[in-house]
């Protein structure tokens, strides 16, 4: 199944009548003005796609910042949306598809299998002058049936062992994965074993995603091969679809750790490790590990 839709062809699509589902997915960690600038332009019938409340549940210590919500809740999500059985579906943001990222794997997820991001987004609709619409699209509801399970994930259990026999990537800023800054979650640092792998080294500078090719070599640099197997998260499961479409690009097949770091720095029972590599600052192995209450332990 192919990841990435362009311009060009998104608008062949739509200007030949096929039946095309847009989802303006614009959500940025930290604003909350996603929806207004919808409401002043949007690709022609997008529908707004809210991330907080239509993608994820409410945020829980024990399963993160954006847990995924229930299936029914995200069937009915989708058919709000005017998504139909058979129907295809194209995602976008403004911001690198780092967003709109969240809604394709739980489309896939639930066995949508004609789902894609729109490559550069609005940017790049934008860049070819095609039209946009303003306001509010209203879709007649849908009647798409959805399921669960169909795209690999793995829990905080395993996620503790991941690295033992997998590459565990983690996808957040450099920074965060140092543990140098912490803006949101209850500890800095990352969870013992992972690699960084930031997200904005998968795309360029345009915000569409880097050429196959590129993506293989860097993911090859961190010790890929087609037999590894990867897992990845982000702060809280939103940044990490990302780059599992980055990885499946670069032909790649990856789990996605849903409640991710925010999830693993809220139980005090599990280390956080903090420096430049998989098991902090130590050279060739596990160093001291925090824990909630500031003590440490050896690994």
């Amino acid at each position: 199944m192919a990841t990435l839709m362009t311009a060009t062809e998104l608008h062949r699509r739509l200007e030949s009548g096929e039946r095309t589902v847009l989802l303006d997915v614009r959500w940025v960690l930290g604003r909350t003005d996603g929806h207004a600038n919808y409401l002043e332009a949007h690709l022609p019938a997008a529908v707004f796609v809210d991330l907080p409340t239509e993608l994820a549940d409410h945020a829980a210590p024990g399963r993160g910042r954006h847990p995924l919500p229930s299936p029914d809740r995200f069937q009915e999500a989708a058919r709000r949306w005017g998504i139909n059985d058979g129907d295809t579906v194209v995602a976008y943001d403004d911001s690198g598809s780092m967003a709109a990222a969240r809604a394709w794997w739980m489309l896939r997820n639930a066995g949508v299998d004609s789902v894609y991001l729109l490559d550069g987004g609005l940017s790049s609709w934008r860049s070819h002058g095609y039209a946009l619409e303003a306001d509010e699209a209203r879709p007649a509801v849908g009647n798409v049936s959805l399921g669960d399970g169909l795209m690999p994930s793995i829990t905080e259990q395993e996620a503790a062992q991941w690295s033992r026999d997998g590459v565990l990537l983690d996808a957040r800023a450099g920074e965060r994965y140092r543990g140098e800054v912490e803006p949101i979650d209850p500890r800095a640092g990352h969870i013992p074993g992972a690699f960084s792998a930031p997200t904005t080294q998968n795309v360029s500078e345009a915000g569409t995603f880097l050429p196959a090719e590129e993506l293989r070599r860097r993911f090859e640099a961190l010790g890929l091969d087609t037999s590894s197997r990867v897992a990845v998260y982000c702060g809280s499961g939103v940044t990490a679809s990302h780059e599992i479409a980055a990885l499946e690009i670069a032909g790649f097949s990856a789990a996605l750790f849903p409640g991710s770091f925010s999830q693993w720095s809220n139980n005090g029972a599990n280390e956080v490790v903090v420096g430049e590599g998989p098991y902090g600052d130590a050279a060739d192995g596990p160093s001291s590990m925090s824990r909630s209450d500031g003590s440490s332990v050896e690994a």
